[in-house]
């Protein structure tokens, strides 16, 4: 084939960058299977529009369009869709919206989708990931107008989309699943119905026929399977046969059933449409022992209403014919979460291997690395190879669980008729898996299973007749074009591992930030796959950075940071220079950037095939909000100077000349190191994410004895690292904020010159003596060998000089080893030990606080925690939580708060009594971070801290560090 060339946004990545016009193939057989005619309409949005339009050039696919919202264009300043740089503007449909906020939005959205596509010539409809992709009835109006979707047919989406059909099609299969009730509905049915002649009389009474309802409803099938299609029925004609109260009810009564069984077990509740995270929420269980077990699941289950609302609210199912099925599971505590990519055609199906994506929070993931068998049996060899048989068993019991998974996986696909893209997920509860759900659309993660495979497509007349598919959008083309002609593929490894990185628009606790500008964005690294809509796309005439607001209209994903390698830990630390190395500015700006710096570092210093559960990153944050309490203790300032004034003393005393020169000449090493310290201590103090990375990344550079810090490692090494760490490592064109200053490089540059020659010179047989070594070497007056008194003299001077000051290095160590930071660690067989403290819901509360500082606001006022969407009450058919002259209880929800598609209850810090609302209107409000919502006057007046005392506190725990790494004795 030709060379192919992008002419479209600045990524160069081979890995995803390629020529894909299989009509330019020397192969008759090849070139049957070219898509150059398909004629898509994106009604997707975020990375996965770009990607997709991107892989439709390389397919040579010249025409296709993109919807286009509102809020995508012109209600919010700077945030106009980044896509729009590079496609014509006659190929942009406008929609008020993508999806529509109610049911009728919703089927009006459907039907204005099918008259742009049969306007604009389009041949197929892509949906990316949103929740159009899992839409059944979506995709039947689409097949019903004669257009093709990119993606599983109406029937899959029906047996494998649905949660409650898919949890069905899985017990059908023998595919494992977790414990629960997924038919809540048609028990409702069946209660008031509770026979053929019933379901009969309600479908006549409705108007609701047809002769498959009828043969159904006739007695030829059981009965739950009539009641089945009843409701299919009802749904199609958009009829309830219930309430969303009877749900509720329903719902409550299996819940406390649940919950008597299994008591200590918490309950999920799932709508069956959700997805992302969304349409989600956890019971509490009830305590194991309780004397009346019945009864306290009771008054637990009385909660569940409540949590129905929020369900249904967030997936837009709460209007009149809507599907509002929710499945009541027991909750997997100690649970991982795995997925096996799928790809089939109808005929076969094949699986591309798994990913972990346990690492996530809110539900919503946040880091995803791919688990392959070939990868998991070199990791065993090595593990193996280094003497560690217990490593070696728990990745074997690993890959045995993968393999099932794929197996499972692959079966479900087939027995649903799988005929594009799909994810098998799976929660994983140590040795064992259970099936959760199916996403019958591609995976915001696609990317990591598609760089580690790629699809080897055979003639069956010639297996050396071949094309390789090395992205799963193309797939899914050639899918949607070519369908069961395409024979089973033959899956090809293409690197060892995969990882992506998140990158979201939240604050230091990870919740969503709204309203931010980037103003700059550094270049991608080589290894970096930057799925970012194309907001890095800079202005063509200028080659400036366009500035870009992050609206709150949208989930807060920003962009999509992929990289791959040889091996897993290869993978992690390319991501971990990826991450160093990107430079976001900007105006009100909050990434989850630092978090990710921080997490990927934890795991390479103790584990890449460390196994987390779900429930890890909660803890991980509360331990960080802790550093950050510890170091919010600590005044550098005065730490420094009285580091400063004692050794200046000592020397003194140890010259026996108290107002000598030699304490002089110290002062003035102070002065002068001053920047170079104290620049990357501040930065670090001022964001304990970064503690977090510098913590992990020397773990094995000290050790704490008897409360004093022991270097293995030379402090004036760990400084140049720490510069390297904080990416302020010299750099040409760096602003001097962000660098190091050109004096404190020249210092740093003379202190590890000094030292080299100095191992070099006293070292035998060619190596230099360890640090240790040479600093007790150091510690003597004696001259050793070789040198004169004179010299060594100097020698030690010169040493002193360049060590004073780095205890504030010492003193990080300590902060850490005083929040207890590395209690947080992973077993020898791979799994996390999460202290029993960092599970504490109220620490954790704080430490979110801690971790993102609420808004100031006076005693007598409630204002926005964040920018969003506000609303009065939990669902449009539900009272307001509080109005004029309402007492509330700490605790007791005041608000909802909608931020980037997440509806987030906002609870009352105190308790008092609201005087006066002051926003007008109670549903979908834009209010703005700090905005006063509620005049209230509290029941206990708010006494703050004397400024004094809290001072005098601070400079207390300041001097006992001081005590602490400060060594009056030794060098």
């Amino acid at each position: 084939m030709d060379g192919f060339v992008s002419k479209r946004g600045y990524d160069r990545n081979p890995m995803v960058v390629r020529d894909r016009r299989l009509g330019r193939s020397s192969s008759a057989w090849v070139r049957s299977f070219a898509a150059e005619d398909v004629r898509p309409l994106i009604v997707g949005r975020g990375p996965i529009r770009k990607e997709a339009m991107d892989v439709f050039a390389q397919m040579g696919i010249e025409r296709y369009g993109i919807l286009l919202s509102e809020k995508d264009s012109i209600v919010y300043t700077h945030a106009l869709a980044p896509e729009l740089r590079c496609i014509h503007p006659a190929h942009v449909h406008r929609v008020k919206d993508y999806t529509g906020a109610t049911k009728d939005e919703r089927v009006k959205r459907m039907h204005e989708i099918v008259a742009i596509a049969r306007e604009g010539g389009y041949t197929h409809v892509f949906a990316g990931y949103g929740f159009m992709a899992e839409d059944e009835e979506f995709v039947r109006t689409l097949e019903e107008a004669g257009l093709v979707f990119i993606g599983p047919r109406s029937s899959v989406q029906r047996a494998a989309g649905l949660k409650d059909e898919a949890k069905r099609t899985a017990l059908a299969t023998a595919v494992s699943v977790t414990p629960g009730i997924d038919d809540a509905t048609r028990r409702i049915v069946l209660r008031k119905w509770p026979d053929h002649a019933a379901l009969r009389a309600a479908a006549a009474e409705r108007g609701l026929g047809g002769p498959s309802l009828a043969a159904r409803l006739a007695g030829e099938v059981p009965l739950a399977e009539a009641a089945d299609a009843l409701l299919a029925a009802a749904y199609a004609r958009r009829v309830d046969l219930y309430t969303t109260d009877e749900l509720c009810a329903e719902l409550e009564r299996g819940a406390a059933e649940l919950l008597a069984r299994h008591p200590g077990r918490r309950i999920r509740l799932k709508a069956i449409g959700g997805g992302g995270g969304k349409g989600q929420r956890l019971l509490a269980g009830i305590a194991p022992g309780a004397a009346e077990p019945e009864a306290a699941a009771r008054a637990r289950a009385a909660e569940v209403p409540a949590l129905a609302r929020e369900v249904l609210a967030e997936v837009k199912a709460a209007g009149v014919g809507d599907n509002k099925n929710i499945l009541l599971e027991l909750n997997i505590e100690e649970t991982r979460h795995n997925e096996i990519q799928l790809i089939g055609n109808g005929a076969w199906c094949v699986a591309l291997g798994g990913r972990d994506c346990s690492l996530q929070m809110h539900e919503q993931k946040l880091l995803e690395v791919a688990i392959t068998q070939e990868g998991l049996r070199e990791a065993i060899e090595r593990a193996r190879a280094a003497g560690d048989p217990r490593g070696a068993a728990s990745l074997e019991r690993e890959l045995a669980s993968l393999a099932r998974m794929e197996d499972e996986a692959e079966r479900f696909g087939r027995a649903a008729g799988l005929n594009s893209a799909s994810t098998f997920e799976c929660i994983v509860e140590g040795d064992h898996h259970y099936f959760m759900e199916v996403n019958t659309r591609i995976q915001v993660e696609h990317r990591v299973s598609e760089l580690c495979y790629a699809l080897r497509f055979e003639s069956p007349d010639d297996p050396a007749d071949a094309f390789e598919v090395t992205s799963l959008i193309e797939c899914m083309v050639l899918l949607a074009r070519h369908g069961e002609r395409l024979p089973r593929p033959i899956r090809a490894r293409r690197e060892g591992s995969a990882v992506e990185a998140r990158l979201n628009a939240t604050n230091g606790a990870l919740e969503p930030h709204a309203g931010g500008v980037i103003v700059s964005w550094s270049d991608p690294h080589p290894h970096e796959i930057r799925d970012d809509q194309g907001i890095c796309a800079k202005n063509p005439d200028t080659g400036v950075f366009m500035h870009y607001r992050l609206a709150g209209a949208y989930d807060s994903n920003i962009a999509l940071l992929v990289t791959y390698g040889g091996s897993r830990e290869e993978a992690y630390l390319r991501l971990c220079e990826i991450l160093r190395t990107t430079t976001l500015r900007g105006s009100d700006l909050h990434t989850n950037l630092l978090f990710h710096y921080g997490l990927v570092h934890w795991f390479l210093a103790r584990s890449v095939w460390a196994r987390p559960t779900t429930r890890f990153v909660v803890p991980y944050l509360t331990q960080v909000g802790l550093l950050s309490v510890e170091l919010g203790g600590l005044d550098f300032d005065a730490m420094w100077a009285e580091l400063g004034a004692r050794h200046a003393r000592r020397l003194a005393a140890l010259s026996g000349a108290p107002d000598g020169a030699d304490g002089a000449a110290l002062r003035k090493v102070f002065a002068l190191k001053d920047t170079l310290v104290r620049r990357p201590v501040e930065r670090i103090c001022a964001e304990p994410h970064l503690l977090s990375a510098w913590l992990s990344r020397n773990m094995g550079a000290f050790e704490v004895r008897s409360g004093r810090v022991r270097w293995l490692k030379n402090p004036v090494e760990v400084l140049a690292d720490t510069y390297w760490l904080l990416n302020m490592a010299p750099q040409p064109h760096a602003p001097a904020a962000h660098a190091i200053w050109d004096h404190d490089q020249e210092l740093l540059a003379r202190a590890l010159g000094f030292y080299r020659r100095l191992g070099e010179r006293m070292g035998q047989a060619g190596s230099a003596p360890s640090w240790p070594v040479l600093r007790e070497v150091l510690s003597q007056d004696t001259a050793p060998p070789g040198h004169d008194g004179e010299l060594w003299r100097r020698v030690r001077g010169s040493h002193l000089g360049f060590q004073a000051g780095l205890e504030l290095l010492d003193a990080l160590v300590l902060a850490g080893e005083a929040a207890r930071f590395f209690e947080l660690h992973v077993r020898e067989d791979g799994t996390v030990a999460l202290p029993e403290r960092l599970l504490d819901s109220e620490l954790s509360a704080r430490m979110r606080k801690v971790l993102a500082p609420p808004p100031a606001m006076r005693a007598n006022e409630i204002v926005a925690v964040t920018g969003g969407m506000f609303y009065a009450q939990e669902a449009p058919d539900r009272p307001a939580f509080v109005t004029k002259g309402s007492h509330f209880d700490a605790g007791d929800p005041l608000y909802v708060l909608e931020v980037m598609k997440m509806f987030n209850k906002v609870l009352a810090p105190f308790s008092g009594t609201i005087e006066e609302v002051l926003i007008d209107g109670g549903e979908g409000t834009i209010v703005q971070k700090g905005q006063p919502l509620f005049r209230v006057r509290p029941d206990e007046a708010h006494v703050e801290e004397d400024a004094g005392d809290r001072k005098r506190r601070r400079r207390e725990q300041t001097m006992r560090y001081v005590d602490a790494v400060f060594d009056p004795q030794g060098f």
